[in-house]
């Protein structure tokens, strides 16, 4: 699980999100089917030229298709806008969007249990997807020769999913190994999800992708089922197509295999009455406290969590410039002096920005080297906070962590797989594939004092949830 950090550095972030969270992410519907292709201009960061294709249909199904014809392989992409955000502790919910990804592997009416893993492997294909708090994403790699069928078997499962029982029960099993891997036996796991509940609330994004485990434990075919029902719509639905296509073709495979799927037309109005309680970013009786676990881990962990922001603000692109400039990298201030020091304290340290698309955190999370006391080392490093801007915020560190967004952008233009995943993160985010563009100008523009300010706001003057974990028996 962050568009400018599940966008920016989506694949870093997305990575964070799918290891923590879960893994195995509307357009409007306009009267007839659109059309677009749109070329993004060259400017002073000499942009690639990327010719995208874009159709809506009359469903609302959104499709881009991007043409790639040195190699005969293709990326196939579907994003559907649910994810962890639209569940619910009340009416025990939680979990049913990642177990819906799960089961969307299980067989649908055309396809049964087991065909759509064995007919792409058979082509020399590979499919996989992951859950986030904001989107449930499925993605293949294939020849493309394998373009009709592909679309067809995803038109099958968007459709007409079996959720059978038998498949379903297991699956409830594998679900509950994954939440120990990442949540029980795992004490990273166990601090972050608590940094989560504690920093977001009363909010849906409160908890874990992967669920609770009494919801996980009464989760019924029906819950998921209505889940199935209301998100995976073609109303709510993002294809991306990336590689040796003609895109007139694709457009033509669209009409004919999802266009007949209807639309939800009730959808738009239950998702904005759940993103405005997601929009909620938390107040003074959430930030300014202090919270200690006990754990199974060797060396003590800990996490200072402030208030974050939602994507596309200002706020949000300078907030991952200063992450990365205080503790993305061997050479960020943070590393350098308690990992790299002379003397060092930390086996670890990372700054990380996390935007959701209505709300987000900014936190430092470690661990300890062996034998380092904790609570000297909080003291230690909470007046460290409070003086830090001055310190680490310099024009040759901003200038870097520039540097390191513009290698990661083009990195993620690298192949079909990375290209398609780079636009339809935007398009699902922003309604805008070519979002980019307004992106690197952001960053370009992006000064010290501005980097500065917003440090001094956040490091020096912002109040903070602090979380730590020690050994059970209280020995660090």
């Amino acid at each position: 699980m962050k568009v400018h950090s599940v966008i920016i550095l989506k694949v870093i972030v997305c990575l964070w999100a799918i290891a923590l969270w879960g893994c195995s992410h509307q357009a409007k519907s306009p009267a007839s089917p659109v059309t677009q292709t749109s070329q993004s201009s060259q400017n002073s960061y000499e942009l690639p030229k990327l010719t995208v294709h874009k159709k809506i249909l009359n469903n609302g199904l959104v499709v881009l298709v991007h043409e790639n014809h040195l190699l005969p392989i293709m990326s196939y992409y579907t994003f559907f806008d649910v994810g962890g955000r639209y569940e619910s502790r009340d009416d025990g919910t939680t979990g049913a969007t990642h177990f819906l990804e799960h089961m969307m592997f299980k067989g649908a009416k055309k396809y049964g249990p087991g065909l759509f893993d064995s007919k792409l492997e058979a082509l020399g294909g590979s499919t996989n997807a992951y859950t986030t708090f904001d989107d449930t994403v499925y993605h293949q790699e294939l020849p493309s020769s394998g373009l009709e069928l592909i679309m067809d078997m995803e038109a099958d499962r968007m459709g007409h999913l079996l959720l059978e029982e038998e498949a379903f029960e297991k699956e409830r099993a594998v679900i509950f190994e994954e939440r120990k891997m990442r949540y029980e036996n795992s004490p990273h796991g166990k601090l972050l999800l608590a940094m989560m509940q504690e920093v977001f609330k009363e909010t849906p994004y409160g908890g874990s992708v992967i669920g609770d485990e009494t919801d996980l434990k009464n989760l019924t075919r029906p819950q998921v089922q209505a889940f199935f029902k209301r998100f995976y719509a073609p109303n709510n639905a993002i294809i991306v197509i990336v590689g040796d296509v003609d895109h007139e073709k694709v457009f033509a495979l669209a009409e004919q295999k999802f266009g007949s799927l209807q639309a939800n037309n009730v959808l738009a109005v239950w998702k904005k009455n759940k993103d405005t309680a997601a929009s909620y970013l938390g107040d003074s009786k959430v930030f300014g406290r202090t919270i200690r676990k006990k754990g199974n881990n060797p060396t003590p962990l800990f996490y200072f969590a402030y208030k974050g922001e939602p994507l596309g603000t200002r706020r949000a692109f300078v907030m991952d410039i200063l992450a990365a400039m205080l503790g993305t990298g061997s050479s960020s201030y943070l590393n350098q002096k308690y990992v790299k020091g002379q003397k060092p304290t930390l086996n670890s340290i990372y700054v990380g920005n996390y935007n959701l698309k209505y709300s987000g955190v900014f936190y430092i999370n470690g661990e300890l080297l062996h034998k380092r006391h904790l609570q000297r080392f909080e003291r230690e490093f909470q007046n460290d906070l409070r003086h830090i801007c001055s310190k680490a915020i310099t024009e040759r560190a901003l200038q870097k962590a520039k540097n390191q967004f513009m290698v990661s952008y083009f990195n993620q233009l690298a192949g079909n797989d990375e290209l398609a995943s780079f636009l339809g993160m935007r398009e699902s985010a922003f309604g805008d594939y070519n979002y980019y563009v307004k992106e690197l100008e952001i960053y370009h523009s992006i000064t010290r004092e501005e980097v500065l300010n917003v440090c001094s706001e956040v490091m020096e003057k912002s109040k903070y949830v602090y979380l730590s974990m020690v050994d059970g028996d209280g020995k660090n």
